[in-house]
């Protein structure tokens, strides 16, 4: 009998890229009649695909709090107005990957490398 893959834990890897992270809240935002929770519910899978709450900063995690509160009292209405208001202005709201930011797998990488002894640079003739 065949195995399942959970669609969650392999949500939470794809979200993992920065780039497709960014691709699945702009989509989000773009949903038309949206569920209530559908905005808390993609934003959790974020921060889970960021390592969780924990991992957070104290700031991210306040503000994170803050809105999944006022999500859950509003459902995300005021967020979608303004996509609303955007369109109908002509405009559109963007979800990008800030430059200076690294994916897990870069950071991984560099915190590997920084315990990797120290090698003379190569001298050219």
């Amino acid at each position: 009998m065949p195995k399942s893959v959970s669609y969650q834990d392999d949500l939470i890897e794809f979200l993992k890229k920065p780039e497709a992270a960014a691709a699945y809240i702009e989509a989000i935002l773009e949903e038309k009649n949206v569920e209530a929770e559908l905005l808390s519910l993609a934003l959790s899978n974020l921060v889970e695909a960021r390592g969780g709450v924990i991992q957070l900063s104290d700031i991210a995690k306040l503000h994170y709090e803050k809105l999944i509160n006022l999500l859950s009292k509003t459902g995300g209405d005021e967020v979608y107005l303004l996509v609303a208001l955007l369109d109908a202005l002509g405009f559109q709201l963007k979800i990008g990957v800030k430059s200076d930011s690294l994916t897990f797998e870069a950071e991984g990488a560099i915190a590997a490398a920084e315990h990797l002894p120290t090698v003379a640079p190569i001298r050219w003739p």
